[in-house]
């Protein structure tokens, strides 16, 4: 075992706080990773604040993390000390089922294991990037390519794949029309892998306050969402919505925006439930839908994709003594676009 800083939620809702815990010594396929940066994520607040349910305490959350690599077990085949790596929200799965074997580790049958907030097949505790090290199987490892810098690539381990997944899913390109709901973390990287798929590109926003940077992004259009006359002058408009909204939504405004078979795809997860009028889909035979991260090759695959097209996450570089006022600052929706830590500091 290996003794780390990190930093970790003590309790439920309370402050995290610099800390130390035990990393496992480098197993035969393992990666041991400098962490050299890691994002904050929403779901990191959702997760430290237990807004999803019973949570697993102390925890050092984290599931956007790149790093260099330190040491690789004698079995390692797919990466070498030195080579620049990240990880996301999954550190391990069964490998087994009909899910991981198509390559969808996210929907493991059996349930994956998280980066943080979960327990390993020895029953120990995960503890995530908000650390200096970690210690990572290769199969769950990522290259971050050439072209990427360490710290913009980093939210793209849960940003990127989050909004890549699904985009891809839905066949995102040319002469599809597609509504990005939401301007923040997720949001900014949905615009700008949208607009690079081939996609109209517009933000639906609750304000006109980020338009500027919508457009620089690569959105064509933005409406405020607070303003009524967007959901009549949009109404049948999209192949696509994607929502990275946290908050509940009037579903059946947002399913009438949608064209004919189009689909209204949520990837972010509010705490309360929501109500839906079930006509706002029959209507126009819409789908509403669900999207979680993506599969390990998925991810290697948006890595790529994002080097192939210059596209890093838009970020403020924050030191580890700020992470409590961040996480006040990502719940008041200041911050353009995603925190990120220089664990450096840690």
């Amino acid at each position: 075992m290996t003794t780390v800083a990190a930093y970790a939620a003590p309790s439920a809702k309370a402050p995290l706080e610099r800390t130390t815990i035990e990393r496992r010594e480098v197993r035969e396929f393992d990666v041991l990773i400098d962490v050299k940066f890691a994002g904050i994520c929403h779901s990191d607040i959702h997760q430290a604040r237990e807004g999803w349910g019973e949570a697993i305490f102390p925890m050092v959350p984290g599931h956007e993390i790149a790093g260099v690599v330190e040491a690789v077990g004698s079995g390692v085949t797919k990466f070498a000390v030195g080579d620049h790596v990240g990880v996301g929200c999954l550190v391990d799965s069964c490998r087994e089922c009909e899910n991981c074997e198509a390559g969808l580790e996210q929907y493991c049958l059996k349930g994956g294991v998280g980066t943080y907030n979960a327990l390993d097949k020895n029953g120990e505790p995960t503890y995530g990037g908000y650390s200096e090290k970690i210690v990572v199987d290769e199969n769950f490892t990522v290259r971050i390519p050439d072209g990427l810098a360490l710290d913009v690539a980093a939210p793209l381990l849960c940003a990127g794949i989050t909004t890549y997944s699904p985009l891809k899913h839905w066949n995102a390109g040319p002469g599809k029309k597609v509504a990005i709901l939401g301007m923040g973390g997720l949001g900014h990287m949905g615009v700008k892998i949208a607009n690079a798929l081939g996609a109209e590109v517009t933000v639906l926003s609750q304000s006109l306050r980020k338009k500027d940077d919508g457009l620089k992004l690569g959105a064509s259009h933005y409406y405020a969402t607070s303003d009524e006359a967007t959901f009549k002058e949009l109404r049948g408009t999209f192949d696509i919505i994607l929502s990275t909204v946290s908050a509940p939504l009037n579903l059946d405004s947002y399913l009438s925006l949608l064209k004919t078979d189009g689909a209204f795809v949520n990837v972010g997860a509010p705490e309360e439930p929501v109500s839906l009028n079930l006509f706002s889909v029959i209507g126009g035979r819409k789908t509403l839908a669900g999207s979680g991260i993506g599969g390990i090759q998925e991810t290697q695959e948006m890595l790529d994709f994002c080097a192939e097209h210059g596209l890093g996450s838009e970020i403020e570089l924050i030191s580890a003594s700020e992470i409590n006022e961040a996480y006040e600052r990502v719940l008041a929706s200041d911050v353009r676009y995603r925190f990120v830590i220089d664990a450096a500091t840690i």
